[in-house]
């Protein structure tokens, strides 16, 4: 909580996340990628693994398969050789192989830009299908991760025992549209390099938060 007990204002929220603005001005995707097939691919990677961990598989993946024609074609073993550093390669493996077949079949080897379809590919969920729609095709969205999360119930924008969707239904609440996309890479920022999960002084990210308020 910034003060007391009570939860954020709208008005307040919003000056939290412009600060947050001014501490990490570069505050972005971490996922390298180049164009819409090659971010869904890495998101889905991304799951329970570090963006570092991701950012180093993926040259030599996109390398051999730039495309989903290509991708949808490769064998399991194969890719699961060149994703075998991260967590959970096999089943990622499967999902890239099935999702760029799925794009090939249905969606003419195009990355949909709606969050009704982008479910539908293989290893998609809601996180991912916002930060596709928000990066790759700059939809207003905010995708919630565990930085997000955490950041938001730690500084009394969304109640403790909020689930996932109610932190993303939350934050579209308090803050402004126009904010959505930016301030989902801010909280990360501020979670990640400012506030993270393990043991530190909250209260001089209070401080640091008051500073640039």
């Amino acid at each position: 909580m910034l003060e007391g007990t009570k939860l954020l204002t709208k008005e307040e929220t919003t000056k939290v996340i412009e600060a947050m603005g001014k501490i990490f001005p570069e505050a972005k995707a971490e996922l390298d990628h180049k164009n819409a097939f090659e971010l869904l691919i890495a998101v889905i990677l991304s799951a329970q693994t570090t963006d570092i961990g991701v950012n180093k598989v993926t040259p030599g993946l996109f390398e051999s398969y730039p495309t989903p024609e290509k991708m949808m074609n490769a064998t399991l073993e194969d890719l699961e050789d060149k994703l075998k550093t991260i967590g959970l390669f096999r089943n990622k493996a499967k999902f890239i192989k099935r999702t760029a077949t799925k794009l090939v079949e249905n969606f003419h080897s195009e990355v949909p830009s709606n969050r009704k379809d982008l479910e539908s590919l293989p290893g998609v969920g809601r996180k991912t299908a916002n930060v596709v729609m928000s990066v790759a095709f700059d939809e207003p969205a905010i995708a919630v991760d565990t930085h997000v999360s955490r950041v938001s119930k730690r500084l009394g924008i969304v109640e403790e025992d909020a689930s996932v969707l109610q932190v993303e239904k939350t934050l579209m609440e308090k803050i402004p549209e126009s904010l959505w996309s930016i301030a989902h890479h801010r909280l990360i920022f501020f979670g990640r390099y400012q506030c993270p999960a393990r043991e530190h002084d909250h209260e001089e990210c209070i401080a640091v938060l008051k500073e640039n308020m």
